[in-house]
């Protein structure tokens, strides 16, 4: 099979851990010049320390996605280095567990700046200079949460539709000028995100307890990062990432309120449990 990939420029927000991570490695073992960006400088030198590539040393550089001009200043200075940008990958993603009632708006503001905001201008800075190239692939990480609401996880779920109807609309765009999108709906991926995400009136404890039956479902940050390239080297613009994932895509689209149902049963069950003061 054809490596399109190889001698490629492709920039990866969020790259210090979990799948940003997996992604600079399997880019980077296909030959691609590799760009990680991430916030926290530490873990990203300690993460492109261990990233082996074939043919160029992945460069690194401390990056908050919610700055609008820096996020420019990255990637307007990699096309003009590199003389082009190929991919961006905005990866780059938090959560704040909480219900509705319990979520400050700064809560809310957290999760959208670095959520929706940061995919907002990684892609029109990117989206110009790739109109002006002729060519380029912006992928954007959305979620299963993209596609359906679930409970105690309200910002996520809003940041998450919005990139998926961003990315639509940039396909829309720019198919004609030679701009391809891609939109990433992942289900359960073994990362930290769970663990280290800030939580609201809620036991972590029984969070991490409601959610263990779908471990069976998961999948590891490198087989997700495998399974995204493999979706973006065919051109896909919804890419459904975990058996789960599909399963969910196929019943919101079949019958959107009966997932929603489903999903209420399931929180009715561990709402009492999980909330620590009612």
């Amino acid at each position: 099979m054809m490596n399109i990939f190889e001698d490629k420029v492709a920039l990866v927000t969020g790259a210090a851990s979990g799948i940003g991570k997996a992604l600079s490695q399997e880019l980077a073992a296909r030959g691609a010049k590799v760009i990680a960006a991430d916030v926290n400088e530490e873990m990203l030198q300690q993460a492109i320390a261990g990233i082996m590539g074939t043919k160029f040393p992945v460069q690194g550089f401390k990056l908050d996605v919610t700055n609008h001009e820096t996020f420019k200043k990255v990637i307007e200075d990699t096309a003009a280095k590199e003389g082009k940008l190929d991919y961006l990958f905005n990866n780059a993603g938090i959560a704040i567990a909480g219900e509705i009632r319990d979520l400050s708006v700064e809560d809310w503001m957290k999760v959208l700046d670095v959520n929706l905001n940061g995919v907002v201008y990684g892609s029109i800075e990117a989206y110009k200079i790739m109109v002006k190239q002729g060519f380029g692939h912006i992928i954007n990480l959305s979620s299963i949460e993209g596609m359906t609401a679930f409970p105690a996880t309200s910002s996520y779920v809003t940041s998450k539709f919005a990139v998926l109807g961003l990315s639509k609309c940039l396909w829309l765009e720019g198919s004609d000028l030679g701009v391809k999108v891609s939109v990433i709906c992942p289900g359960f991926i073994r990362t930290p995100i769970f663990d280290v995400s800030p939580v609201v009136n809620i036991d972590r404890e029984e969070m991490l307890k409601s959610l263990a039956p779908f471990e069976k479902f998961s999948i590891s940050p490198e087989e997700c990062a495998r399974r995204i390239l493999k979706g973006v080297s065919k051109n896909k613009l919804i890419i459904p990432v975990t058996g789960l994932a599909w399963v969910l895509w196929w019943l919101v689209r079949i019958s959107p309120k009966l997932v929603l149902k489903l999903t209420r049963m399931d929180f009715r069950k561990i709402r009492d449990k999980a909330r620590i003061n009612s």
